[in-house]
């Protein structure tokens, strides 16, 4: 009897519930039909007691047909609420990912009045359990078997119609896109897996994240200065900062806000008129994009909703190829740092801010144009087979480095390169608003006296020393110094140094002339 007690029970999902009942219904005696599915008469008792909800569930679809409990969801009515809207995007071949749904979801939370209710990673797990819903991870660049699910009707109609008619006006110089990318610039490599899909909508980790804009034109000559989206408004690291390879903004979520999008538009609008330039910008349809200042040299073209991944050149290879730079640096960073005397050490914002401006300004314009095409936006050409076989020679330079830092760090063999680049992928990039709520909760995140700050008990970032101009220039001599001694140094890179030097000596001289002249003037 002891034993009898300890038994587990099993559960039975919707499906095996249903071959019970049909099992009777066809004429089969119920012991038999007991004894073949291996339960008691009670068990097929409150079966057929029950058969008029499982088929209910069954004609609504409502619950997947694996589903071994009946229990209803915490909040039912986001969930039926929520199911309802997944089941009429998805008759019309729309593609969904969890992020969409969590988002839709606290979206509809907010319209029912839940305030509590959070569209966790967990709530998403449980709502396509519930459901039956298969969610399949998609690669960004795999525009190839995208393309069913996105409607390829609708992406030939703008190959065909739409986009002919935008670019018409315009020379592939002048016509430009812009988006937004989540950057999770502290990640080190064993810490890959755990930041896989993390969407980041605050808390903790909101602290090592960044939302870097970039823009670029369709002919790869000119890529815009990129904005970094930070959370602390005046950051330790930037203390003594006066000059950065990037516009830098800051905001409590670290995210695109309407204002900062405008803000930057409202910049580029105001040099092109100074050029004497008008351009075409492509843009997605996230929420920071809506609700554009006037505009006088920029016309402003959005890309169809749901159609990115296979129509926006940023999102089909250059953002990715800026990535894979910048994770280059961070495992040389942290490769060094694991060779010498100091130990390991995560950058800092300053640092990283500086590796995200190079591996942008790094991206061949070959990358760029290939993008393009990919796009549909400019005509494919032939690609020139001695360029592909350069361009594979760095990426072995790196999963060699990657290796090196792999076994370093005790990273899981199932991790890779690749995995290290996306994993930063699903950040959120920007607040998503309800139609019927106002613009007040973008707009009270923009002031930088409420942005984030640097939290306490954080280890502090180490603040600028002031460096004058001669240990400036001392400086330039020892990297001289240093190269001589050095086996096949590129020409590009002495005159990169030349070209430091000599902006040194103009600003040393610069602040010579002019204490000399003031010295001359207080003696009059």
């Amino acid at each position: 009897m002891a034993n009898k007690g300890n038994k587990k029970r099993r559960q039975f999902s919707l499906e095996e519930k249903m071959k019970v009942v049909e099992a009777v219904d066809s004429g089969k005696r119920k012991g038999d039909v007991a004894k073949e599915f291996g339960i008691t008469p009670s068990t097929l008792s409150t079966f057929l007691k029950d058969r008029a909800k499982f088929e209910e569930k069954v004609r609504e679809a409502s619950v997947g047909p694996q589903r071994k409990r009946m229990r209803n969801a915490l909040y039912d009515d986001i969930d039926k609420a929520v199911f309802a809207w997944f089941r009429e995007i998805h008759a019309k071949n729309i593609l969904v990912t969890g992020s969409v749904i969590r988002k839709k979801a606290l979206n509809l939370a907010n319209m029912l009045g839940y305030d509590n209710f959070q569209a966790s990673v967990g709530w998403l797990n449980r709502f396509r359990d519930r459901h039956g819903i298969a969610l399949k991870a998609l690669c960004r660049e795999d525009s190839d078997r995208l393309m069913n699910s996105l409607g390829i009707d609708k992406v030939n109609e703008w190959h065909a119609g739409e986009i002919i008619k935008l670019i018409a006006d315009y020379s592939p110089d002048d016509i430009f896109n812009a988006d937004e990318t989540g950057v999770f610039f502290q990640l080190l490599p064993q810490h890959t897996l755990a930041a896989k899909g993390d969407h980041c909508r605050g808390g903790k980790k909101a602290k090592q994240r960044l939302t870097a804009l970039f823009c670029c034109n369709a002919s790869g000559t000119e890529k815009m200065r990129p904005l970094i989206v930070g959370r602390s408004a005046n950051p330790r690291c930037l203390k003594n900062v006066r000059s950065l390879p990037c516009d830098y903004r800051a905001n409590r979520w670290a995210w695109m806000t309407r204002d900062l999008f405008n803000e930057w538009l409202m910049q580029v609008d105001a040099r092109m008129k100074r050029a004497e330039r008008h351009i075409l910008l492509l843009i997605d349809n996230c929420s920071a994009h809506s609700m554009l200042p006037r505009l006088e040299r920029i016309r402003v073209g959005y890309l169809p909703s749901n159609c990115t991944a296979v129509l926006q050149p940023l999102n089909l290879g250059i953002i990715h190829a800026t990535k894979v730079l910048y994770r280059s640096h961070l495992l040389k960073h942290t490769l060094l740092k694991l060779h010498s005397s100091e130990g390991p050490e995560k950058v800092d914002m300053r640092q990283a801010i500086d590796m995200i401006a190079a591996a942008w300004w790094s991206v061949k314009r070959s990358t760029v144009v290939r993008c393009w095409q990919k796009a549909g936006i400019l005509p494919a050409e032939l690609t020139d087979s001695d360029t592909e076989a350069a361009a594979s020679e760095p990426e072995i330079a790196t999963e060699q480095l990657w290796h090196s830092v792999a076994i370093a760090t005790c990273v899981p063999n199932e991790i890779n390169f690749q995995d290290f680049v996306t994993a930063d992928d699903d950040l959120m990039i920007s607040q998503e608003l309800m139609d019927t709520e106002g613009t007040q909760v973008t707009e009270a995140s923009e002031n930088p006296d409420e942005a984030g700050s640097e939290e306490e008990g954080e280890a502090p970032s180490p603040q600028l020393p002031k460096i004058t101009i001669a240990e400036a220039l001392s400086s330039v001599q020892k990297l001289r110094q240093f190269l001589s001694t050095c086996v096949g140094v590129p020409d590009a890179v002495f005159g990169q140094l030349n070209g430091i030097d000599e902006y040194l000596m103009r600003k040393a001289t610069h602040t010579l002339v002019d204490s000399q002249i003031t010295d001359l003037l207080q003696t009059k």
